[in-house]
């Protein structure tokens, strides 16, 4: 085997994927159709975020050779790590077909159907990989988590005891424990496995996030919060369209409750208000907390760029609304009532379009947003102007996108794919 492959190979086993690529291009340069260097340069790229050159160099490699099973294997993989995760599933499967005794790639297919909340099929193929081979680390955490998700959880606690028994320098078992002690409530516990699987791979954003949602929980708020997360992470797709459209029944029946009887209306009213609160509080408690985060030093480490930036985002739009607002009661200005509303109607879609999980749904939401934001600010430049019916006919197609947005940003949540 001629040394750049070699070299390459090593290096990316050590998480050296700058380095590997380095060599594997050379390797390609002596050999352009050598399907095992376009595979691992793909594998290389993907850790670098390079995602179409690796996407590239992974089909070149399908392409090269359509019955080697790790080239399949590798395109899964690419193509996982940019949310693609239907053409994932599809890769993975070829791949195994191919060669089904390589629990690797049950593994893999176990990790894809957790994302897309297949609990029972995670389990499924997680077992048929340590059916193959018994002490397959990634495949017991697959099934782990599965366990978890499934509320299994005295199962899920003894397989990862089991695992970090077997490899107690498994940085993923250890964030994965750390997101099972989260979920059980014991955040403290959960922060030193973060912390350990940070110190064995310092770029696992796995851990990285687990990390941050244990700060996060030390408030009573967001812990609240958190709960509800998990338990709504464990739902199908539809008993969580149900959960969303169920508190708009409710709440539209208890609205009208308190307009039909006006005596119950001290009583509904502040129920109404909480369940509104907390509707907000489920699109923007995360970067809420994230500006308290950055007073705290780990907090500041772990938090990312667009974290940063979306809760910067996120506190400019709420200061422009109390400001606007505060304006408002000293000059009764219309205009600075129709600016508080519009900047209050701004955080939701700020917040929703940072914390997208994917980046296909991250930008669409980001342009919906953007949008949302020339139609309010148009609006209220529109009425400064005196454009009256312009500006107010443009300030209600803000407010029925910016009420339709939540909707919009669960279906993108439930299509992961």
């Amino acid at each position: 085997m001629d040394n750049h492959l070699e070299r390459g190979r090593l290096l990316l086993q050590q998480s050296r994927p700058e380095l590997a690529a380095r060599e594997l291009r050379q390797e390609l340069t002596n050999n352009p159709d050598d399907p095992l260097a376009h595979a691992l340069l793909a594998l290389c790229l993907t850790q670098q975020k390079q995602h179409a050159e690796a996407t590239d160099e992974a089909r070149r490699a399908v392409h090269l050779a359509p019955d080697f099973p790790f080239a399949h294997f590798v395109l899964g993989a690419v193509l996982e790590d940019q949310d693609r995760l239907t053409e994932a599933e599809a890769a993975v499967n070829e791949a195994i077909a191919l060669e089904p005794e390589e629990a690797d790639y049950f593994a893999l297919l176990g990790s894809i159907r957790l994302q897309r909340r297949q609990w029972n099929a995670a389990l499924a193929a997680a077992d048929a990989g340590l059916t193959v081979e018994p002490e397959h680390i990634d495949a017991a955490n697959v099934r782990a988590m599965a366990l978890q998700k499934l509320g299994r959880r005295q199962e899920a606690g003894t397989a990862l005891q089991s695992t970090l028994a077997r490899d107690p320098d498994n940085a993923a078992t250890h964030a994965n424990q750390g997101w099972a002690l989260l979920e059980a409530g014991k955040q403290e516990q959960a922060m030193e496995h973060f912390r350990e699987a940070l110190r064995l791979d310092p770029n696992l954003d796995w851990a990285r996030q687990g990390v941050l949602e244990a700060l996060r929980a030390r408030y009573v708020v967001y812990r609240v919060m958190l709960g509800y997360f998990f338990w709504m992470s464990r739902l199908s797709d539809q008993a969580r369209w149900g959960v969303i459209f169920g508190g708009l029944f409710v709440s539209r029946a208890l609205r009208s409750a308190a307009r039909q009887n006006p005596e119950l209306g001290p009583f509904l009213y502040p129920l109404i208000g909480l369940y509104f609160l907390f509707v907000f509080l489920t699109w923007t408690a995360e970067p809420l907390f994230n500006l308290l985060l950055r007073l705290n030093p780990l907090g500041r480490l772990a938090l990312s760029r667009d974290q940063i930036v979306g809760s910067n985002w996120v506190g400019a739009s709420l200061l422009g609304a109390f400001t606007a607002g505060g304006i408002y009661l000293l000059t009764r200005a219309d205009t600075a009532l129709f600016a508080a509303a519009v900047f209050a109607l701004l955080v939701i879609p700020i917040a929703g379009a940072f914390g997208s999980e994917s980046a296909r749904g991250r930008k669409a939401l980001s342009v919906y947003a953007v949008c949302l934001a020339v139609l309010g600010f148009g609006g209220l430049a529109a009425m400064a102007l005196g454009g009256e019916i312009t500006g107010i006919i443009l300030l209600i197609l803000f407010v029925l996108g910016a009420l339709f947005f939540p909707l919009v940003a669960n279906a993108f949540a439930l299509r992961r794919s």
